[in-house]
């Protein structure tokens, strides 16, 4: 299942779903991971979370995201849930529907793979479509 953290700039998302990672990783009996667009957050994660850096990689389209989302889990079938910041790289070159889209096709792929991700989206609440609003958390 695809959960959303959203709020604007500032508000502590990333501090709080790093905490979520970290107590996920001391508890989880697969494998925990974490995607960031920086590194600047690698040493705030307990060691057992794997953490994945994506500035190497061009991100900048859903279906490319979706693919890298899907090589990580094709690579380890015992990964309980992704944690992912950086996501405006995207959000913010397509459009609403598109949005919605691309959190459908991820929350599917989660479904699937029986699996939990777990999102940050630097946007309030209130401005995020309809459709998403389901996954927030």
């Amino acid at each position: 299942m695809v959960k959303i953290l959203a709020g604007e700039k500032g508000e502590g998302k990333t501090k709080r779903m790093i905490d979520m990672a970290n107590a996920a990783g001391k508890e989880a009996k697969g494998n925990i991971v974490f995607v960031d667009d920086d590194n600047s957050h690698m040493y705030d994660l307990h060691y057992s979370v794997r953490f994945v850096e994506t500035p190497k990689f061009i991100m900048e389209d859903p279906q490319v995201f979706r693919g890298f989302v899907c090589g990580i889990l094709s690579q380890n079938s015992d990964i309980e849930t992704i944690y992912i910041d950086g996501l405006n790289h995207i959000m913010d070159r397509i459009s609403d529907a598109d949005f919605t889209a691309f959190i459908q096709e991820l929350d599917k792929t989660s479904k699937e793979a029986e699996m939990d991700m777990v999102m940050i989206i630097s946007r309030k609440t209130d401005a995020l479509p309809a459709e998403v609003q389901q996954y927030l958390i």
